[in-house]
């Protein structure tokens, strides 16, 4: 009984992550085009031309400052989630590159590592180039 509900719950939460994927996928391309941006740019203008018709009261800054806030507090959550999937289908085709090649395999998976570890490793792969170089 626990393990049904546990299988589940798994997928429910596969399910929202999917739709979630999907829907920033679609959000992050769509605001990412020029109409996005003008869309953006025609809203502030827009909000300009009416600081005179409300006497640019509080009411009036409150309104694009609140809806500015809410735009890029959702937006960073989009754009992290967008960032992260390319980052990852990235890493995976560099360690199938890696792992087909003459490169040393022990370098797949090493986003997995320490920032030191990383500097390192770098570090070597620098030497290694200074010394073929001559």
């Amino acid at each position: 009984m626990v393990i049904q509900e546990e299988v589940t719950l798994n997928r429910s939460v596969g399910n929202v992550s999917k739709i979630f994927s999907d829907i920033a996928k679609v959000i992050s391309t769509a605001v990412g085009r020029p109409w996005g941006f003008l869309l953006a740019a025609a809203a502030v203008i827009l909000w300009g031309i009416t600081g005179p018709i409300f006497n640019f009261s509080d009411t009036w800054q409150l309104v694009i400052n609140t809806t500015s806030s809410v735009v890029t507090f959702l937006m960073v959550f989009l754009i992290q989630n967008a960032q992260n999937r390319d980052s990852a289908a990235i890493q995976v085709k560099l360690d199938e590159l890696i792992r087909v090649s003459a490169a040393h395999n022990s370098l797949v998976g090493i986003e997995h590592l320490t920032d030191q570890e990383l500097e390192e490793i770098r570090d070597k792969c620098e030497a290694r180039a200074k010394a073929e170089l001559g």
